[in-house]
């Protein structure tokens, strides 16, 4: 398995903090969030990654190099269009690493308990989504599951009372599922304009030609979003318990 770790945007709403340094770059107890994430998986014997980059790539790409070495094996893909796509065309542009392969798919942001990896990965399903249950609004990307727990629905737009909770932004893949992925996301790609949306919208469109995910309930594991300069405020303190 290899992780597919997205990493491109500007997080203009954490700046001035990300004004000279790429979101994943910022500490909290002395290790970046891209670190904290990265030594999990690789505890959890993820030795492949793929990283899709943008604003201030070099920096990510030095760090990887500077921390991990030849340790590991890596590939970057760089998005130079970053401050006019989504996360959408990220992953389109990484299908030629990662097309027809099992995949952890993660957003370069998280600050999550490092135990939510290994649960993710012990996982009997093929294809798996965290999700945290909390009281929702209008931002969260909502989930909705059928009697037998499988997705029917995931975006921002469902109504917060359908939805059991709110996709972490870790996602299980299997070989076959990524195929399909990336049978959907030719046409949104390269002759419907979507590049400028988030990924899941390709999720809810599989789900009809029925590829979906699992949900796995990460809720009792600390995480958090960091989307302000707030909220990583409220983090360093909240995840103190944190290795």
């Amino acid at each position: 398995m290899l992780s597919l770790i997205l990493a491109a945007g500007m997080a203009s709403r954490l700046r001035p903090l990300t004004s000279h340094t790429p979101k994943c770059l910022l500490e909290i107890g002395g290790r970046s969030l891209l670190q904290r994430s990265m030594d999990a998986l690789i505890a959890n014997g993820i030795d492949e990654f793929v990283f899709v980059t943008g604003y201030l790539h070099e920096q990510i790409e030095d760090f990887v190099a500077r921390h991990y070495g030849d340790s590991i094996r890596t590939t970057f893909i760089n998005n130079d269009v970053y401050d006019s796509t989504n996360n959408i065309y990220s992953l389109w542009l990484a299908r030629p690493a990662v097309e027809g392969k099992e995949v952890l798919l993660l957003d370069s942001d998280l600050l999550y308990d490092p135990a939510i990896v290994t649960r993710v990965l012990a996982s009997p399903e093929a294809d798996v989504l965290t999700l945290i249950r909390h009281p929702l609004g209008e931002e969260e990307m909502k989930v909705v599951v059928d009697a037998q727990g499988r997705i029917t629905e995931i975006s921002k737009t469902c109504q917060p009372s359908a939805a059991i909770g709110e996709s972490l932004g870790i996602e299980r893949m299997s070989p076959a599922y990524t195929r399909a992925l990336y049978r959907e996301l030719e046409p949104m790609m390269t002759t419907e304009g979507l590049q400028n949306i988030f990924y899941e919208r390709a999720f809810e469109r599989l789900i009809p030609q029925g590829h979906t995910f699992s949900v796995l309930d990460v809720s009792d594991l600390f995480s958090c979003e960091l989307d302000t300069v707030e909220d990583f405020e409220k983090a360093k303190k909240d995840s103190l318990n944190l290795l």
